[in-house]
């Protein structure tokens, strides 16, 4: 697929400052993705729940340029303190879209953004950083030219403009749960961009939780982009590929089935495998915890006590998603607030579901970019 388009730009003394703003959730994948190749694509293809409460809130303020430049003009804030980290990150990521989208260099931009959960905790918050910010810049795109053919096109050109940032990011611009990566049980799947999959859910999953026990709020000791740079080395990288693919469909049938008791033992063995591919890569890291563990064994126990299906996932770090359906979400509850919370962090955990996806939502223009 191919958006370049050298027309996209503005004559900047019919511009006027504007905003938009969008809030765009995090995703926890069934079957995970690790290892990428060319500009970020895929080894295997991966399934995703699109969470609720996590989410990024990012709003994109714009400009006219005064004097054009070869770079982006650009200044980040997060949580209201200026981060030059990140904002040398998104401007790496416009100027990758410059092809696509040539009027960037036309406009200053100040971004302000938030999250509603510890960010480089291993909750995904490039996911929900990088769909926020794609999706305002495909809006920005209808805002300043003509709008897209239909709705499907945007949130598939906001998946593509994703991918280019985190690829992970490429599955929260959908509600419910996605496929990111070309798999033979998705007909329209893709390794760059990814689809919906919310119809193919059966009723229980489409109301599953995902509370978050934050185990750990410090940022990870290594990026999710490095431990992706370190598979071209794994031995066990090939198999592992082959794996995951057969792993998607099997996934896919399972929630299309209701089938939470196999959906539960996937769930588990996949994110073990994540942590595995960790720990053999070269050099091998670690970032389960010995309160990860503590967790993992509670709940096993718990489990096998009450014959509940509340399953754990990890994402790429220490904290422990507990899924489990709503019939049951009371008891799990009660299970979490009295034996799981004294291995969390300041006893912390963040309560949250399969969600609808992301939202556009009024932009604050009273802070104006300078």
């Amino acid at each position: 697929m191919k958006y370049d388009n050298s027309g996209l730009t503005l004559v900047t003394d019919e511009v006027e400052a504007g905003a938009i703003r969008w809030r765009s959730p995090s995703n926890i994948a069934l079957v995970k993705y690790w290892g990428k190749h060319g500009d970020q694509l895929p080894r295997n293809a991966s399934v995703s729940f699109t969470l609720d409460a996590a989410a990024t809130d990012t709003t994109l303020h714009y400009t006219p340029r005064q004097q054009l430049g070869e770079g982006i003009d650009l200044e980040l804030y997060l949580d209201g303190n200026p981060r030059v980290d990140f904002a040398e990150r998104t401007r790496t990521f416009f100027s990758k879209l410059l092809p696509i989208y040539p009027f960037l260099r036309q406009l200053s931009f100040r971004v302000e953004t938030q999250n509603s959960f510890p960010h480089s905790a291993g909750i995904a918050s490039s996911a929900s950083g990088m769909s926020a910010l794609a999706l305002c810049l495909v809006s920005l795109e209808e805002a300043l030219f003509e709008p897209l053919t239909d709705r499907g096109a945007f949130y598939r050109k906001a998946s593509f403009l994703a991918r280019l940032g985190s690829g992970s990011a490429s599955r929260s611009v959908y509600g419910s749960a996605a496929v990111w990566g070309k798999s033979e049980a998705v007909a329209d799947s893709s390794d760059e961009y990814a689809v919906s999959i919310a119809d193919r859910l059966h009723p229980v999953f489409q109301t599953y939780h995902d509370d978050i026990l934050l185990v750990s709020r410090e940022e990870k000791s290594v990026s999710s982009r490095a431990g992706h740079g370190l598979m071209e080395q794994n031995p066990y990288a090939p198999p592992r590929y082959d794996q995951a693919n057969r792993r998607v469909t099997e996934m896919l049938r399972l929630l299309m089935e209701g089938d939470t008791e196999n959906f539960g033992q996937l769930l588990e063995s996949e994110a073990l495998t994540l942590h595995a591919l960790m720990m053999s890569s070269r050099p091998y890291y670690t970032l389960i915890e010995p309160n990860t563990l503590h967790v993992i064994k509670l709940l096993q126990h718990y489990r096998r006590e009450t014959g509940h299906p509340v399953h754990f996932t990890l994402d790429a770090g220490p904290n422990v998603h507990l899924l489990y359906p709503d019939a049951i979400a009371g008891e799990v509850k009660d299970f979490i607030r009295g034996h799981l919370l004294p291995y969390c962090e300041d006893k912390l955990y963040l309560a949250d579901r399969v969600g609808k996806g992301p939202q556009q939502l009024a932009a604050n223009t009273t802070t104006s970019v300078r």
